[in-house]
């Protein structure tokens, strides 16, 4: 399911949660009813009020709230909300910031997020609740899995695939025709230049691994 217009609920009252809010309001057509969070840090977010926690979801969607926005940054936790929330019948819309740049052959799954700036090349396809976030490129042919994360001025060259739940450290560059592996993470400013294998952590110029990457771990949104 999908929706461009009508109120929507954001999921989440953090950091990643207010980029999203701007990027919601510079497309036009959502009308934000407030945020879900476990643990707000306020009662407010630019004078949204957050309406409670998960337990408050089935009550939006009776009440006529049919769509939502996963704001979280843990890889993990988002598409787990996710797979609630499309259980729950909310729709998911893709949020593309208008000062973004997406490739009219490229294809963007349910929940996906893509921020100003960030550049979306040819024949590339975003997974579902992916977020593709500030100023960062991926270029033609790539593949970016499910719940994974690009975090802001990353740059990934042609022809990668990065999988379910990865993340691609700040200012990282990524050369062609790499693969990393579901759930890796890429640290800030790392040159990756060969492929990255699942669950593993690399970092530095040129990456190498660092450690592994506990089961369970989500990677964290870099905003």
């Amino acid at each position: 399911m999908s929706a461009s217009s009508g109120p929507i609920v954001i999921i989440g009252a953090g950091g990643h949660a207010k980029v999203v809010v701007e990027a919601l309001r510079a497309m036009g057509g959502f009308e934000i009813v407030g945020f879900v969070d476990p643990d707000p840090r306020t009662v407010t977010v630019f004078g949204i009020p957050v309406l409670g926690d998960d337990e408050v979801l089935p009550g939006l969607r009776r009440g006529g709230v049919a769509t939502a926005v996963v704001a979280l940054g843990a890889n993990k936790t988002r598409q787990r909300i996710g797979e609630v929330l499309i259980a729950l019948d909310f729709a998911l819309p893709v949020v593309v910031h208008p000062g973004a740049l997406v490739s009219p052959t490229a294809e963007i799954g349910e929940g996906a997020v893509i921020m100003a700036r960030a550049v979306i090349g040819t024949l590339t396809r975003i997974g579902v609740l992916a977020i593709i976030n500030t100023g960062s490129i991926v270029e033609h042919d790539n593949e970016i899995g499910v719940a994974a994360h690009i975090a802001p001025g990353a740059t990934l060259a042609g022809t990668v695939t990065v999988g379910e739940r990865a993340l691609v450290g700040v200012g990282s560059a990524v050369r062609p025709n790499i693969h990393i592996g579901a759930d890796a993470i890429v640290g800030a400013g790392s040159a990756v230049i060969a492929d990255v294998p699942a669950r593993t952590m690399v970092g530095g110029v040129p990456a190498r691994p660092l450690r592994q990457v506990p089961v369970g771990t989500g990677g964290r949104a870099e905003s």
